[in-house]
C-alpha cells in the first residue's frame, strides 16, 4: 500500500463527533465527488469514488448525521488505474432535499457546481474537516523516502482558489498550478506536509513522515559530514605534495643547506613526515611551532622554489 493510500484510510476512520464537522466533510467530499442527475423521472443524488474507504466513510458519514440509509453500487472501472467505482447514492427526494440544505448547496453540486458555502467552514474544526474530505476525495501525497509532496486535484480554479484559502489560514504557503484542464494546490515542503497531517488529524501517518524525515536528516548529515572530511583530507593531501615538490626541486637546484634555519627545518620534517598534517608537523619542531607558524614558513618555501622556476 502506498504512503498515500495509508494516509487516506486513516482518514476515512476519522469520524468527527460535531454535527457541523460533519456537513463541512461531506460538503467538500460531494463538492469533488457528488452529482445530481435525473433518471426515469426521479432525482438521483450520488457521490462517486474510485476509493472504497472513502466509500464507506461517505455511507457512515450521511448516516451519522442524517440517519439516511444510501445505496452502496459497485461498477466495474476501466482495469487501468482501478478495477472498481463505487457509487453511494438516494432517490428518495425528501432525502436529498435533507441533505442538500444541509449542505447549503441548492444551485449544483459536483465538479462543475458551486462551492462550499462560507457559513460551513468558518470554525477551525470545521477547516480542518473541509481539507480532510477534500483530500480523501482528490489528494495525493508522494513517497516521503523519495520526496515530499502534498496536492488535491480541483476541477475549477474557484474551487481551487477556496480551498488553497482555507489551507492557508493554518500559516501555510500552499500554491496553485494548472495541471491540463484541473487545477492543483499543492505543498512541497516537509514540515509543512507534516503541519497538514496534523491539521486533517492523520497522527499516525505522521508520526511515520517524522520517522522517515529524521533518518532521512540522519542520513544527510552523515553524507555531508564525510564529503566535508573527504575534501579536507584531499585538499591536505595536495598540499602536501605541492609542498614536497617544491622541497624537492629546491634540494635538486640549490640544495637545503641554502634556506634559512628555519625554513630548512620545517622542510626536513615535511620530507621525512609527507602525510603528516601541518599541526602535526608544528609539534615535530623544535621549539614546537603552531599551524599558521609552520603553513607560513611552508609558503616561504613555495616563494623560493617559484623564483627558482621562474614563476615569480
Amino acid at each position: 500500500m502506498s504512503f498515500s493510500s495509508e494516509v487516506k484510510d486513516e482518514l476515512a476512520k476519522q469520524m468527527s463527533k460535531s454535527r457541523h464537522c460533519r456537513i463541512a466533510e461531506l460538503a467538500a467530499i460531494v463538492s469533488f465527488d457528488g452529482r445530481l442527475e435525473q433518471k426515469n423521472g426521479k432525482k438521483i443524488l450520488e457521490i462517486t469514488t474510485e476509493n472504497a474507504t472513502l466509500a464507506r466513510k461517505c455511507f457512515t458519514l450521511i448516516k451519522k448525521t442524517f440517519n439516511i440509509g444510501t445505496d452502496i453500487e459497485v461498477r466495474n472501472g476501466n482495469g487501468v488505474s482501478h478495477n472498481h467505482i463505487y457509487v453511494i447514492s438516494t432517490d428518495r427526494e425528501d432525502e436529498i432535499e435533507k441533505i442538500l440544505a444541509a449542505l447549503k448547496m441548492t444551485d449544483g453540486i459536483g465538479k462543475n457546481g458551486e462551492l462550499v458555502n462560507r457559513l460551513l467552514i468558518q470554525n477551525v474544526c470545521c477547516k480542518r474537516a473541509f481539507i480532510r474530505g477534500a483530500f480523501l476525495s482528490a489528494g495525493s501525497m508522494s513517497d516521503p523516502e523519495k520526496s515530499y509532496h502534498f496536492e488535491i486535484v480541483c476541477p475549477s480554479e474557484e474551487k481551487a482558489t477556496q480551498l488553497r484559502d482555507v489551507i492557508n489560514d493554518f500559516d501555510f504557503d500552499a500554491k496553485i498550478v494548472a495541471r491540463k484542464k484541473n487545477y492543483v494546490v499543492y505543498i512541497k515542503e516537509g514540515a509543512q506536509i507534516v503541519d497538514i497531517l496534523n491539521v486533517m488529524e492523520a497522527h499516525v501517518a505522521l508520526m511515520n513522515l517524522e520517522n522517515v524525515r529524521i533518518i532521512k536528516e540522519m542520513r544527510n548529515s552523515v553524507n555531508r559530514q564525510v564529503n566535508c572530511e573527504t575534501a579536507n583530507i584531499n585538499k591536505t593531501v595536495n598540499a602536501a605534495v605541492r609542498q614536497i615538490e617544491d622541497i624537492q626541486y629546491i634540494e635538486e637546484r640549490v640544495g637545503l643547506d641554502s634556506l634559512p634555519e628555519n625554513l630548512r627545518e620545517i622542510a626536513e620534517i615535511r620530507l621525512k613526515y609527507p602525510d603528516a598534517a601541518l599541526k602535526e608537523l608544528g609539534a615535530y619542531l623544535q621549539p614546537p611551532v603552531g599551524k599558521s607558524g609552520v603553513n607560513h614558513r611552508l609558503r616561504k618555501i613555495a616563494d623560493i622554489a617559484g623564483k627558482l622556476r621562474g614563476e615569480i
